[in-house]
């Protein structure tokens, strides 16, 4: 089947699944096995080259639209792994300022340790982001939509600036997903997803992935081997079965995200809303060009009210850390994702103790709007 030739539908249940063949089953078998015959070819586990793990690769790959990628036990395995292939002892890399919480505490707390230097930038106006651009810089990471103000950022921009400064670009396409948005096709080098999310999509997997051409997969690779961030067979089965319904998924999110934002931007008791797919967000119109597979299952909002008794009163929508699910979960940023951050530092990419943060899972539209009525 050539990926031209099928869509995402399509794609997402038939590539990289080749069934049973020895029994001619449809579904791929679990190949458990941590010791392989070394003739042919040398399979290890570790080495990512096990059939489960070459599965979803494949999987991924054509819905990412690029060339090689390779699967990780968590999100974090994946970013830092392809962080610290690229990075070495004095050199910079540029992150956007507005990032999940987890990634901005690993920057601070690691790179240094390892003779890397760094830069948190508002990349909002990339003329003045350019400006925190170093000789030394190697890495530009975004984040877009971002975690979790949904702030959108110019992929296509920030490809043509790297490129002009041979600068190698990575990007946390977690909140998109593969199904709204391809960064690959925009110009940007590496794709990394928190698979934990709408990749597995079922709040029951940890997981992490990316995606990239063939040569910076290798790079990756072999910075993967020492690091061990592998994943087991029986994890990749639950991915490459949940990936197979994914669009479905995603899409269904997507009508109702949309429809929770154009209720809350007309809610008197709610200060904010964040989503890309709203026409008065910043970056409506960005989105609109790089997503065109639609804005996201993610918004988040100030209440005016007291945030934990609003959560509280919630029935269908559940207090959770986690997101991407088929079950819609809400949390607060200040106690979740970005807790380990700062007062100062939540203040400055904007934080408010009263904004929450939605994942819109594949319940009827109009009882999540309803709960979260009676909730305020």
């Amino acid at each position: 089947m050539k990926k031209s030739n099928a869509s995402k539908l399509t794609l997402s249940v038939h590539a990289g699944s080749v069934g049973d063949p020895l029994f001619g089953g449809v579904v791929t078998p679990i190949y458990p096995s941590a010791a392989y015959n070394y003739e042919a070819e040398v399979r290890y586990p570790r080495y990512y080259n096990t059939p489960n793990q070459k599965a979803v690769v494949e999987k991924l790959v054509a819905l990412e639209n690029g060339e090689d990628g390779l699967v990780f036990s968590s999100g974090m395995a994946a970013i830092m792994t392809s962080l610290f292939a690229i990075v070495k002892a004095g050199d910079h890399v540029l992150f956007q300022n507005d990032l999940y919480g987890g990634t901005h505490h690993a920057a601070l707390h690691e790179l240094e340790r390892y003779g890397m230097e760094y830069t948190m930038a508002d990349i909002t106006d990339l003329k003045s982001f350019e400006k925190y651009i170093r000789p030394n810089t190697k890495v530009i990471y975004v984040e877009t939509p971002s975690n979790p103000l949904l702030k959108i950022t110019d992929l296509k921009g920030v490809a043509r600036l790297a490129k002009e400064y041979g600068i190698i670009t990575i990007i946390d396409n977690t909140f998109a997903s593969p199904v709204n948005q391809n960064p690959v096709d925009l110009g940007i080098d590496i794709v990394t997803h928190s698979g934990t999310k709408y990749i597995g999509g079922h709040s029951d997997i940890c997981c992490g992935a990316m995606v990239s051409s063939k040569k910076l997969t290798e790079q990756i690779r072999q910075s993967a081997l020492h690091f061990g961030g592998s994943l087991d067979a029986q994890t990749c089965y639950l991915v490459e079965r949940s990936l197979k319904t994914i669009v479905l998924r995603v899409q269904k999110q997507n009508e109702n995200a949309l429809a929770i934002a154009r209720y809350l931007e007309k809610e008197s008791r709610v200060a904010n809303v964040y989503y890309p797919g709203l026409k008065n967000h910043p970056g409506h119109a960005i989105a609109k060009r790089q997503m065109p597979g639609g804005f996201g299952g993610m918004l988040s909002f100030e209440v005016k009210t007291n945030p934990d008794k609003f959560i509280k009163k919630l029935e269908y929508i559940k207090r959770a850390i986690s997101l991407g699910g088929v079950e819609s979960t809400i949390a607060q940023p200040v106690k979740t994702s970005h807790a380990k951050l700062t007062a100062a530092e939540r203040k400055t990419v904007g934080i408010k103790d009263s904004l929450v943060r939605l994942s819109v899972g594949i319940e009827d539209t109009n009882d999540l709007v309803a709960d979260i009525r009676q909730a305020l």
